[in-house]
């Protein structure tokens, strides 16, 4: 199952780059997690700076 970011997402990009398979990108006024892509490694997870990644 894809990760999701919530509505704290401040819209850094912290997380783009940790993505191994790029399924992050942004939407709006946050990033957003494809979750055909996603392979649920949790790399994004850590580096979110304020921990608006989790497990779906």
């Amino acid at each position: 199952m894809a990760h999701t970011i919530s509505d704290e997402c401040i819209n850094c990009g912290a997380c783009d780059d940790s993505c191994p398979v790029n399924a992050i990108s942004e939407a709006g006024s946050k990033r957003a997690i494809a979750a055909d892509t996603c392979i649920d490694c949790g790399a994004c997870v850590d580096t979110c700076p304020v921990s608006a990644i989790s497990p779906a």
